[in-house]
């Protein structure tokens, strides 16, 4: 019986048999169905997200499998990178708007119709982004990140990736989050739908994020992630150091604060012009 594509990456990245020309075969399968949004590192199911680890295990091949070589077609600039990665081709049809000024985008990123990416941005292999998000300049997503529909990862904002270990959910934005600038998403996190992250707040798995609405203070769940709730408006603060040392010297530490949960007028200020699509 043949085996599925998913069984075939499993068996190469296993390491029990050699990497042929034959692997080479079933990983660009692999890339050109991650690439078309066909297969995602991460997903949805009854209201939780789960990671799907072979599709992480295909990226890791892919690596394994590359050889460095020039970008061709980079003049007057020169690229090289593994031979398995080349850059993603769009066209027309594809209705996504990349302003030029320096952009790259590697296949094996699923990017959706009505996208728009401003220069310089970077999207990194295994990155799922659907359908209205706008990627601002200098925005970096990193490899798997999931982003919903509607997100606005504004100007200089990181989104990090997790690759691995494969276990591990990637950073996930939901249906229509605003991430504000120079924020830094990682390890993980998830921001619910419709949270609005505010300039420079920086979020880890290890993070514990202050909720002043509901007196509680959120830290990572059992699966490791940290979860930032829907319609949250966090914006970046700081708590004291309660030693003696940091009592003597006045000190106080970075934390992030809910500070409210969105309404009417948190709608009006983080809405995108129409006139910008």
């Amino acid at each position: 019986m043949k085996k599925n594509l998913q069984e075939q990456i499993l068996d190469a990245y296993s390491g029990t048999k050699p990497l042929s020309s034959q692997t080479e075969k079933v990983f660009a399968q692999f890339l050109t169905q991650l690439d078309e949004g066909k297969i995602r590192s991460a997903e949805k199911f009854d209201g939780e997200w789960r990671v799907h680890e072979w599709v992480k295990k295909g990226i890791l091949l892919g690596f394994r499998l590359g050889k460095l070589k020039e970008i061709p077609k980079s003049a007057p600039f020169q690229y090289f990178d593994k031979h398995t990665f080349p850059v993603k081709k769009f066209s027309k049809k594809n209705n996504v708007r990349i302003v030029p000024g320096g952009t790259s985008v590697r296949k094996g990123a699923y990017v959706a119709h009505s996208v728009i990416i401003m220069p310089p941005a970077y999207i990194n292999v295994g990155t799922y982004i659907d359908e209205g998000t706008l990627v601002d300049s200098h925005a970096l997503v990193g490899s798997c990140a999931q982003i919903g529909k509607r997100v606005h990862l504004s100007a200089a904002a990181q989104i990090g990736g997790v690759l691995e270990p494969v276990g591990a959910l990637p950073v996930i934005i939901e249906d229509d989050v605003l991430i504000g600038g120079n924020c830094g998403i990682y390890e993980g996190t998830i921001i619910s739908r419709r949270a609005v992250i505010a300039s420079g707040v920086v979020i880890t798995a290890s993070t514990p994020i202050y909720d002043s609405v509901n007196g509680r203070v959120i830290t990572r769940n059992s699966s490791g992630s940290l979860v930032v709730p829907e319609n949250a408006v966090v914006v970046a603060g700081s708590r004291s150091i309660d030693s003696e040392f940091g009592k003597k010297f006045g000190l106080g530490i970075y934390s992030p604060i809910i500070i409210k949960y969105r309404d009417e007028k948190t709608d009006a200020r983080t809405a995108l012009e129409e006139s910008l699509r």
